[in-house]
């Protein structure tokens, strides 16, 4: 039987840096790691929208309704990242960032489609992450804002990197209407989808 729209329920999360965007696995090599169902008593049938991968953090959806998963993993709905990148970005490498530049995906080369890339020129108001950063004396940092509506397989960093500015820390702060705003490292609200 069919579960009646009111009977879904959705979260908004702020995932952890070590955390994998998943819950428990029966994987051997996965037992050390951490998982999603650590963080709250979510409801049966609960699966994260799309992932951050391990090291990133951030802004993460959890819905019990694959329809809405789908929604979101399709690109009508625009992700926001803040990337931490080794060096100084320059001009040059966020205009390519911008128009789309090749990536390795499922063992094929892939065009990232065009997307909003700018340099931020403050340090974003991100929580403290729980595994330290290194610092300036190793070098210059720069940060940029990328907001894309696809999301390959470490795509950020994967980009970061093609055009020679590899990511250091990387979180996602904007899913379509959701903003991470004022969220706590761990912090779970239950929301209303707005479709």
């Amino acid at each position: 039987m069919e579960q009646s729209k009111s009977n879904y329920r959705h979260f908004i999360i702020y995932k952890p840096y070590g955390y994998l965007s998943q819950f428990k696995s029966n994987d051997s090599k996965q037992q050390s790691k951490r998982f999603l169902g650590e963080l709250y008593d979510f409801p049966s049938g609960i699966m994260a929208i799309g992932r951050l991968d391990e090291k990133s953090e951030g802004l993460l959806m959890l819905t019990t309704n694959g329809a809405v998963s789908n929604y979101v993993n399709s690109q009508k709905v625009d992700k926001e990242y803040y990337a931490q990148l080794d060096g100084e970005i320059s001009k040059q490498a966020i205009e390519q960032l911008k128009l789309g530049v090749e990536i390795g995906f499922e063992g094929k080369r892939y065009k990232t489609k065009p997307c909003r890339v700018k340099k931020l020129h403050r340090i974003p108001d991100l929580p403290v992450r729980s595994k330290k950063i290194r610092d300036e004396r190793h070098g210059p940092t720069s940060w940029v804002s990328i907001t894309l509506n696809e999301g390959k397989f470490r795509q950020v960093r994967k980009m970061t990197s093609a055009v020679g500015f590899p990511t250091l820390r990387l979180a996602r702060v904007k899913i379509g209407g959701f903003k991470i705003g004022k969220m706590k490292v761990g912090e779970v609200l239950e929301v209303n989808f707005p479709f």
